[in-house]
């Protein structure tokens, strides 16, 4: 019987490439800042869309996180449509 395969995080476990599991991890982290911005401010999901320039379905995408849906460019805009900045840190590995 074969060990199991063991990875650092479930986006090393979905992506091909350690480089799309970076991508992945730091689509989802937006994501979910977003999506906290969201509910913090108690907006329905067309008040979301609005404030974030994007349509409704958008939102309902981001809220059930989609991450395939949505670049990094996508959700960068979205932030920066809430008002907030975007910080990338690299780390070593």
């Amino acid at each position: 019987m074969n060990k199991p395969e063991t990875f650092s995080s479930v986006w090393d476990a979905i992506a091909d490439t350690p480089q799309q599991a970076a991508n992945l991890q730091a689509r989802a982290e937006l994501m979910r800042q977003i999506a906290a911005i969201i509910k913090d401010s108690d907006w329905k999901q067309a008040d979301a869309a609005t404030h974030c320039g994007v349509t409704q379905p958008r939102i309902n995408d981001l809220l059930r996180g989609r991450v395939s849906q949505f670049s990094l460019d996508a959700l960068v805009n979205i932030a920066t449509a809430l008002g907030r900045r975007v910080h990338v840190e690299l780390e070593v590995a």
